[in-house]
């Protein structure tokens, strides 16, 4: 029985099946080129529904091969390749799935609560840049506290470098990241050490480079709808049925063949599905189905913010576990740099933001959003903290800073380690990036290597789309932009590990707020509407978390001057009747490089003989309290 509709996969006794779904060639032949029963052709039979199939009885792990349709004097890779050594424009290369040796057969697989995503990209987490490289980093992250490692596209695309998200080789893992047993290592070691792993996949498009598919059939592409990067998948059009399995089939392969613990969907706005059950619900179905017992964890990036993505199917949803939280990073970087241009211009970076995502997730839930013209997201008050992941930095965004700058660096240093002890300790799921945890100052521009005529279309594009910021439209800053094809922009944005010991005290805060994180029992188990807020001043909140049996949170977040708050009546300061607050944590704390804290609020003892003074708040700091009792 084959593992999937297409491909070439080995018969138990010997030998390899190829199946290709090519509905308008008439004849279709395997050419296998090298390597075990090379040279021979191969002609496959018609089968039902456009499919072709044969057998090569002599074909073996390693065997090079392509496929020849008709008279097309062109020979082109498998669709379905499993791996493509030479690149996407090369033979495909048949692989034995069930060579490697597993031995993560006690590994429950993952959860949506109790994450801490950290996002990577192969090719720049490490000096190699390749799975092995990343492989060291592992123990590592494992100590910092992280849970889940988002990897960023890593199927086949053109070049030497590259973000991934132009790929064209859906099942293939990219060569210059090393051989599918080395991505095969590389989940098999993360799961002995406690992380899970997820995979971005791209389903809105394919590459302008390498794309074989309408060799097969035109179909594969739909007729008369496009989106912001070209032809869009058939989902719902004519002779639709064969795309839908093509990509359907692609997420759980990754799931059963990689044992990858999730995914995470790229642009889900730009998968267009008007089909009674749209694709993105099935693509979450059919990767449940080949995890098998072990739990999955599926995240969708949604510009339009649509709830119905994670809500169950039994709700009229599409089951999908967290949705990428855009508006938080957006009011954080508002209040992080003062500016608040293009797509920023719907955010103020205000305390009341703050508190609305820390208790709704989304700010926009089908307000009026002005850079648009248009309202902006649905209704999500009803969903877990859980189903939203917040960040305040990711790889799209650190690159639209047009160098690659990353926020902490162009911020002033105490409001960044606030932000960052309210993105750790929110209700929603944080998501670091990579290199976040230790101050990296390295950057990440967007960095692709393509051909002449691509390479000129992409920088040309990148200059374009960042002009919507005003002072980025200016010829001088036009003039700075890194080139995404220079080999030099891609080199830039690798990590400098030694900043991990130059920038001991945030690494140290990082590793401290994610173990506060999971050790105490309120932020480890944010529940529904268990947090409100207030605001206290132009740029100071509170935020409260309340636990009827582990005792309340309270934290304070201040983004300016001093605060002496006399009077306050703000009922969220009192403190539970015989349980004062005492300090948890504080980003002044000298060991993550502040000053020193004072205890925002004077006790009754050292109010004795003197004028009480209230409560006192630090400029660009955030503290933590705690109303449970301190326990020997």
């Amino acid at each position: 029985m084959r593992r999937l509709p297409v491909g070439a996969e080995f018969r138990a006794g010997g030998g390899a099946d190829f199946r290709v779904w090519a509905p308008e060639r008439a004849h279709v032949r395997v050419v296998l080129e090298t390597g075990p029963g090379a040279p021979d052709l191969i002609p496959l039979d018609s089968a039902p529904g456009g499919y072709h199939e044969g057998f090569a009885p002599n074909a073996g792990a390693g065997t090079l091969y392509r496929f020849e349709l008709d008279n097309d004097p062109l020979r082109y890779p498998d669709p379905a390749s499993r791996f493509q050594p030479e690149g996407p424009h090369g033979p495909s290369q048949l692989i034995d799935p069930s060579a490697f040796r597993w031995s993560d057969d006690s590994w429950g697989g993952v959860g949506r609560e109790g994450q801490v995503i950290y996002e990577m990209h192969l090719g720049t987490v490490s000096a190699e840049g390749t799975w092995r490289g990343a492989q060291r980093e592992l123990p590592e992250l494992a100590s910092l506290g992280i849970t889940l490692i988002e990897v960023m596209p890593v199927n086949d695309f053109p070049g030497r470098f590259g973000w991934g998200y132009d790929g064209v080789g859906m099942f293939a893992p990219v060569a210059i990241y090393g051989e599918p047993g080395d991505m095969r290592a590389f989940v098999n070691e993360a799961h002995r050490l406690g992380l899970g792993v997820i995979l971005d996949v791209v389903y809105n498009h394919l590459g302008p480079d390498g794309n074989y598919l309408r060799a097969f059939s035109p179909w594969y592409f739909h007729r008369e709808r496009a989106n912001d990067w070209g032809d869009a998948i058939n989902f719902d059009g004519e002779n639709s049925g064969p795309v839908r399995e093509f990509f359907v089939s692609n997420a759980a392969y990754w799931i059963a063949e990689y044992h990858l613990d999730g995914l995470r969907l790229d642009a889900t706005q730009e998968i267009h599905d008007a089909s009674p059950r749209h694709i993105l619900g099935e693509i979450g179905q059919a990767a449940r189905a080949a995890a098998g017992k072990r739990g999955i964890y599926i995240v969708a990036e949604n510009e339009q913010q649509r709830a119905a993505i994670v809500r169950s199917r039994d709700a009229g949803g599409y089951g999908l576990d967290a949705l990428w939280n855009d508006d938080f990073h957006h009011a954080a970087r508002v209040a992080l740099t003062g500016r608040n241009e293009a797509y920023y211009s719907g955010y103020l970076g205000r305390p009341q933001e703050f508190i609305s995502a820390a208790k709704y997730g989304y700010l926009y839930q089908g307000e009026w959003y002005t850079w648009q013209n248009k309202r902006r997201g649905t209704p999500a008050l009803d969903l877990a903290p859980s189903a939203f992941v917040s960040f305040i930095q990711n790889h799209d965004q650190v690159s639209n800073s047009a160098l690659g700058h990353r926020v902490s660096i162009v911020c002033a240093p105490g409001d960044y380690r606030a932000i960052t002890t309210l993105l750790m300790l929110s209700p929603a799921t944080p998501m670091l990036f990579q290199g976040q945890e230790f101050g990296a100052t390295t950057p990440f521009p967007y960095f692709c290597d393509h051909k002449a005529d691509i390479a000129r279309l992409s920088r040309e594009g990148r200059a374009k789309f960042l002009s919507q910021f005003p002072n980025l439209a200016l010829p001088q800053m036009q003039a700075l932009l890194p080139d995404p094809s220079d080999p030099r922009t891609f080199e830039s944005a690798k990590l400098d590990f030694s900043e991990r010991d130059k920038n001991a005290a945030a690494y140290r805060m990082h590793k401290d707020l994610i173990a506060l994180r999971h050790s105490d029992a309120v932020f480890a188990n944010p529940r529904h509407r268990g947090v409100d807020g207030a605001v206290l001043g132009e740029h100071a909140f509170v935020l409260r978390w309340f636990s009827e049996r582990d005792g309340d949170r309270l934290g304070l977040f201040n983004l300016g001057s001093d605060l002496h708050l006399d009077p306050i009546p703000e009922p969220l300061l009192a403190p539970i009747e015989r349980h004062p607050w005492r300090i948890l944590f504080s980003t002044e704390d000298p060991r993550y490089g502040g000053t020193g804290t004072r205890p925002p609020e004077q006790s009754d003892a050292s109010a004795q003989g003197a004028a009480r003074e209230n409560w006192w708040i630090a400029g660009h700091s955030a503290i933590v309290l705690t109303s449970e009792v301190e326990r020997d």
